[in-house]
Order: C-alpha cells, then structure tokens, then sequence
C-alpha cells in the first residue's frame, strides 16, 4: 500500500520524489531530470511557464499512481 497524500507531497518538494516512493524508479528520474531542465530554462524565460506545469503535473500523477497502486489486486 502506498499513500497517496505522501506521494504527491514528496513530489510538492521536489518533481519526482512521489514517483520514485510509488516505486517508479525511472519516470522519477526522469521527472527530476526534467524538472532540472526547466529549472535551467528560466535564464531564457520559457522555464517560468514549463516549470510550474511540471512541478504540478508530478504532484497530481504521482497522487493518482499511488491511487492506481492501491486499487490493484495483489497477484496470487
């Protein structure tokens, strides 16, 4: 069982973190990858509106995964 609340608050503080609680090693690291690039895109100001989209685009996802996660029957 994973929590869902703490899954979109790890990814509150940082992009990815939920991700990677929710045991989605490589979309969380992708996340903090793109979420890094984005971060780096402010010097040319297209990282103000990507950043943001990101950053609640993890939270909401990694909310939702960990609900999906706890739906899921237990394979016999």
């Amino acid at each position: 069982m994973k929590n869902s609340g703490i899954a979109a608050v790890l990814s509150f503080f940082y992009s990815g973190l939920g991700q990677i609680y929710n045991g989605q090693i490589a979309k969380g690291i992708a996340f903090i990858v793109a979420y890094a690039i984005s971060v780096l895109l402010m010097f040319v100001i297209i990282g103000f509106i990507t950043t943001p989209i990101l950053w609640i685009w993890g939270m909401v996802d990694a909310y939702k995964q960990a609900e999906k996660i706890n739906n899921t029957p237990p394979a016999e």
